[in-house]
């Protein structure tokens, strides 16, 4: 596999481009469109929030007859909790969008972020739709991503090639996502492209596999939007041969998919509102897979832990208090903590001075490892997250003003 430069490449068959149209009171850059020049298969991913933007509602029954062509955003409103109107104003945008392109709505995947509970500017986003059609180019993945922003500091983009039945495939994604970020999934949009020949079938097999690794393995601030989504197209330009269930060009598949999620999904941690830590969690010694990453996820959504991080205070009770409450099967004389190499906890006990000073220094780094050892079975995982500042309560506190 060769990871490429996210600054400049481009995706067989695949174009993109992101401009500003008037849904954000600034001038930055707030529709996004992606479009694939022939029918491509298509998988989705969707948030479990049962309160759900109306884009999430229409691609969630789209993505059942696993083709389409064209994705499209706005960033800025969510266009969730508005009711009978905001799902017309969701088919309206698909259906401007393939008229621009001469295809059928079905083929358009549309989606939102930002503000809940306020309508779409539909004369501005029909404006944006024929501006952003004229300007779509092979190489423009940053205007797009940048177009799906709102609390986010850059745009996230990973991409990467390798070689499947002897075709050259490129797979990138450009994700956005800062606030509101936990399982299942986030406040995240993520859309992924690929010129692999791939069954729909193997390509959402293959799209909740690696979601469950990498955006399922994350937190901000604990808190489950209503509108995140990760949609994947494969157009098939690459020529490969389709890959059969189980095979080294299935599996080399997965790999390329694996890394490109996880490198989006540690970029939104990394850009965590607020964020001056990032945080990689990682608990052995689990009875289960489950328990194991429960435990992990309890200590890293925790307010006391995360506070703890952002003022570097080594106070190691709050981890162990987290374990407590996570519902899985410790026992505190049994657990061991470490921050960074120091062991600062055996067996349920600190282990003093000299300890605290290496662990200490730990935290004064900008990306801290916890590790934690429940010593009850032989199962393992690894979450991400950061720490919780003043300026992530200064952003939410007027996200709407």
């Amino acid at each position: 596999m060769k990871i490429l430069d996210p600054k400049n490449f481009t995706v067989p068959g695949f174009k993109a481009w992101g401009i500003h149209c008037g849904v954000k009171k600034n001038e930055k850059k707030d529709l996004m469109l992606i479009a694939s020049d022939r029918e491509a298969a298509v998988a989705g991913v969707f948030t479990k929030n049962r309160v759900k933007a109306a884009s999430v509602v229409q691609n969630m029954t789209r993505v059942k007859s696993g083709t389409g062509q064209i994705m499209i955003a706005n960033s800025g409103c969510a266009n969730a909790c508005t009711g009978k109107r905001g799902s017309v104003d969701a088919r309206e945008t698909a259906e401007l969008t393939a008229k621009e392109f001469g295809v059928k709505p079905e083929a358009v995947y549309v989606a939102s972020t930002g503000v809940i509970g306020e309508y779409l500017p539909m004369p501005k986003i029909t404006n944006g739709i024929a501006t952003v059609a004229g300007l779509l180019s092979p190489s423009g993945w940053e205007q797009a991503a940048e177009a799906i922003m709102t609390t986010d500091m850059y745009p996230k983009l990973s991409v990467v090639q390798e070689e499947i039945s002897g075709k050259t495939i490129t797979l990138a994604g450009i994700a956005k996502g800062s606030g509101m970020i936990h399982p299942d999934m986030a406040t995240m949009l993520c859309f992924i492209v690929t010129d692999a020949n791939i069954s729909a079938p193997m390509l959402k097999k293959a799209l909740l596999t690696s979601t469950d690794k990498s955006f399922n393995c994350i937190t901000v601030d604990g808190d489950m939007s209503t509108n995140d989504m990760i949609l994947c197209m494969a157009n098939g330009a690459a020529g490969n041969k389709k890959p059969a269930p189980g095979s080294k060009e299935q599996k080399k598949f997965q790999a390329c998919l694996d890394a490109v999620t996880r490198s989006l999904a540690l970029q939104v941690v990394k850009d965590g509102e607020g964020a001056t830590k990032f945080v990689e969690i990682e608990v052995q010694g689990a009875k289960t897979p489950v328990e194991a990453k429960r435990a992990a996820m309890t200590v890293a959504k925790s307010s006391l832990v995360k506070t703890a991080l952002f003022g570097e205070d080594l106070n190691w009770g709050r981890i162990m208090a987290a374990l407590g409450y996570a519902g899985v099967d410790m026992d505190e004389a049994r657990t061991d903590i470490f921050i960074g190499k120091a062991k600062i906890v055996e067996k349920g006990l600190g282990q003093g001075k000299p300890a605290d000073r290496e662990a200490a220094l730990a935290l004064k780094q900008r990306e801290v490892k916890i590790t934690i050892d429940l010593h009850k079975g032989k199962a393992g995982a690894v979450v991400w997250t950061c720490d919780l500042s003043y300026e992530y309560v200064k952003i939410n506190a007027a996200y709407r003003s």
